[in-house]
């Protein structure tokens, strides 16, 4: 099968396609035939060598994949050979073939088309268990999505005003608030023309905001801590600015803010029980239209170092794709 290689950390413009053999089925695994691959800025970290996990080189980058099921390993129950599915994998989705844990592998909604459904999972579901498991967002709230024009931002959009929330979107620039706006915010700050804390304190008659989403950080976590409402919550997501923020504990301590971490990835471990039932819950928003996502850009196999550098220059909007296989 064909797969992106990377063979030295740090060297993204090095990264290829080779030629590679078929990874083994075992016992509660998915073997899939991959048809997209969504692309995400871990990833990138992780092919530079900085991301929390290391795999052995030679490795093949890509968290999530979207295909057909081919086979099936003992006591896998949930799926079936020819089930269209999403799955989710600690690497390795940049492949013509992936397998992955049962437990990881989820129904695509039959609205759905696969390389939606390759963006979809941990966008939707960072989004939805921040909100729903961490935050315990509730209806009227007011929530602040930070890089809200971006995949995981603009999934944050949908998914707050699904849960009946009403959002805040802060991005950069007329054409990315519209963006938001069309997704289900209620109101835009553009960071680029605005004050992000006079913004969210004109917009909620001086509160501030209940929930804040942040996979920014840098200065943009800085100004969120200004905007948040007393006894709020700041739902620590990335860090796509580049820039890990300082926690000044002061404020924390007299707005009585909760500073709430997400890794999505940690559930497949710790609670797997919680993952089917979010993605049965987020599939059927989707069918009712409620969830729009929006791929920007559909590249092929061999595009991956592009993939990643319109992610560093911040040009898409929504998910990147990589289509695998007609």
């Amino acid at each position: 099968m064909r797969a992106v290689l990377c063979r030295e950390y740090g060297a993204i413009h090095r990264l290829a396609v080779a030629d590679v053999p078929e990874p083994p089925l075992g016992p509660g695994q998915v073997l899939i035939d991959v048809r997209a691959a969504g692309v995400n800025f871990g990833e990138m970290l992780m092919v530079l060598g900085q991301y929390q996990e290391k795999p052995p080189l030679p490795f093949t980058p890509g968290f999530e994949a979207a295909g057909v099921v081919r086979q099936i390993g003992d006591g896998v129950t949930a799926v079936k050979p020819g089930d269209r599915v999403m799955a989710t994998l600690p690497w390795g989705g940049y492949a013509e073939v992936v397998v992955a844990p049962a437990g990881a592998v989820f129904a695509t909604p039959p609205t759905m088309d696969f390389v939606t459904a390759a963006g979809f999972p941990i966008a939707y579901g960072t989004a939805y268990g921040a909100f729903a498991w961490r935050a315990k967002l509730q209806a009227g709230e007011t929530v602040l999505v930070l890089g809200a024009a971006g995949g995981v931002g603009l999934a944050a959009v949908e998914v707050a005003a699904a849960m009946g929330a009403t959002v805040i979107a802060a991005a950069g620039g007329d054409a990315k608030c519209a963006l938001a706006r069309a997704h289900g915010a209620a109101h835009t700050v553009d960071y680029r023309r605005e004050d992000l804390r006079e913004g969210v304190r004109a917009l909620t008659a001086g509160r501030g905001a209940d929930v804040v989403f942040d996979p920014v950080g840098g200065d943009a976590f800085a100004q969120a801590l200004r905007a948040v409402a007393w006894g709020g919550r700041i739902l620590v997501i990335g860090f796509a600015s580049g820039s890990v923020p300082q926690i000044p504990a002061n404020r924390v301590l007299v707005k009585n803010i909760d500073i709430v971490g997400f890794l999505w990835g940690s559930y497949r471990a710790r609670r797997p029980e919680l993952l089917a039932p979010a993605f049965a819950r987020l599939g059927g928003w989707h069918a009712e239209g409620r969830l729009k996502p929006v791929v920007s850009h559909r590249l092929k196999l061999t595009d991956a170092a592009e993939a990643y550098r319109l992610l560093r220059e911040r040009r898409a909007t929504g998910k990147i794709v990589l289509e695998i296989r007609d």
